[in-house]
């Protein structure tokens, strides 16, 4: 069930209260056992949400959840303020050092990154073409929700907040959120949720990792927020304690960082947290978590290299093998992207170097189906340059009928253009004689052990 917060506090939180009222069939009721001000009289119902009208700051209700009948996920409907002109834009709420605005010192709401990924989804659906759709870092409060929440905001001054346009594509995508789980676990039990560390107040690392991934992002600290955890924080152990709470409350086993904060990664990996490159969320997407994990175990890690085919999210039974290294080179050389490409079409991972971009193998492959069908495609390509590509004793051999210069010095013809003419499978004229290339052509084979 979806609980939504309304401030009477925030013209704009008002605002769109209003048009959530209008956007779906609310039931109304009476609870006289909470006060006005805190929740209490009032109450509007639908399927699958309930909405409720407090008089503070949403900054300042902590444990409000509490109000609510058995809510799973809490939306703030509220304002941005900031220098950003027409904004609609999601957070998560928490303080990675001092509490200036809400809830406590170094501490953080629970996050919903899965309800988080949707709502972004849904501003981007519903907004006006005016308004610009993003999502801002961990900042201040309340701390102590008592279930997943996140602010979902109207920005970014009096002219926006009083916009019925803006307010109406926010009703719309807090309303969307109908039935969207908090946070996603996998069928395997695991969880594609990331700490974000470093950048900017208005991340767009980590909303494009957002959308372009199927990854989530919980807590996010900027720069000035990791400013603020080292001025708060007495000692190393407190420091970490707080990212280890802030990972803990995005459900995340995994950070992604934006610029370098080797201390920072440091304390992550000292509280169980890997730190990760956004090669990796890019590579992983779509790969369960497990089978990235095993085949890191037994290949080597994304960082170092492994990058993953098409038929990774198949099977669960692969064997590792390698390719012959001159053949690999010899395909690659005719057409780079094919050979890519059909390693990726047959293998569920494999090796590479020079940053993901040279494919060298080892290889994991599905046992059934073993590395033949690497070589058949490969084969393929060499048959575009060779006349003939044959599989004998174990062995590739590829065949050419090629220019000899050394045919053409022997009969005499003088290097230079006229090399170059024979070569290219034309005939020449030496001393008023037509001279054939095929003359000083010669059978070439090429091997490649297998």
């Amino acid at each position: 069930m979806l609980a939504i917060v309304i401030s009477r506090a925030d013209e704009a939180s008002e605002h769109v209260g209003e048009h959530l009222l209008e956007q779906a069939d609310w039931t109304e009721s009476i609870d006289d056992g909470r006060s006005d001000a805190d929740g209490g009289g009032t109450v509007y119902r639908t399927d699958g949400a309930e909405l409720r009208e407090f008089d503070a700051l949403h900054l300042d209700l902590d444990g409000v959840a509490a109000a609510f009948d058995a809510p799973d996920l809490l939306v703030f409907a509220s304002r941005h303020a900031g220098e950003t002109d027409e904004l609609l834009t999601a957070h998560h709420t928490g303080n990675f050092g001092a509490a200036e605005f809400g809830g406590a010192d170094g501490e953080f709401a629970r996050a919903c990154p899965n309800a988080h990924r949707r709502v972004v989804e849904a501003l981007s659906e519903h907004a006006p073409e005016e308004y610009a759709v993003g999502m801002e870092c961990t900042h201040h409060g309340p701390t102590e929700v008592g279930v997943p929440s996140m602010f979902v905001e109207v920005g970014s001054a009096e002219q926006q907040w009083r916009d019925p346009e803006a307010a109406r594509a926010v009703a719309r995508a807090i309303l969307d959120l109908d039935g969207v789980a908090p946070d996603a676990p996998r069928e395997d039990g695991t969880r594609r949720q990331l700490l974000g560390i470093g950048g900017g107040h208005y991340a767009p690392r980590f909303e494009r990792v957002l959308r372009e991934t199927d990854w989530t992002v919980g807590h996010i600290a900027a720069n000035w927020s990791l400013d603020d955890l080292a001025a708060w924080a007495d000692d190393d152990a407190q420091r970490r304690a707080v990212l280890r709470d802030a990972a803990e409350a995005s459900g995340a086993d995994f950070a992604l960082f934006e610029g370098e904060r080797p201390e920072i990664a440091a304390d992550l990996e000292s509280v169980g947290v890997r730190v990760v490159e956004e090669t990796f969320v890019r590579e992983t997407t779509g790969v369960p978590l497990q089978r990235v994990h095993a085949l890191e175990t037994e290949l080597v890690t994304v960082e170092d290299g492994l990058r993953f085919g098409d038929r990774a999210g198949e099977t669960d039974e692969w064997s590792v093998v390698d390719l012959p290294t001159d053949l690999l080179t010899a395909a690659s050389g005719i057409d780079r992207e094919a050979t890519r490409q059909c390693v990726e079409r047959s293998a569920l991972a494999f090796v590479t170097e020079q940053n993901g971009t040279v494919v060298t193998g080892p290889f994991a492959v599905p046992v059934e189906a073993g590395r033949r069908p690497i070589i058949d495609e490969l084969t393929a390509i060499l048959e575009r340059k060779y006349d003939s590509v044959t599989r004998e004793d174990g062995e590739l051999r590829a065949r050419e009928t090629a220019f000899d210069p050394s045919l053409a010095e022997t009969a005499g013809i003088p290097e230079g253009p006229k090399f170059g003419r024979l070569a290219a499978g034309e005939p020449v004229e030496v001393d008023g004689e037509q001279i054939s290339p095929e003359r000083f052509q010669r059978e070439r084979i090429r091997r490649f052990e297998l």
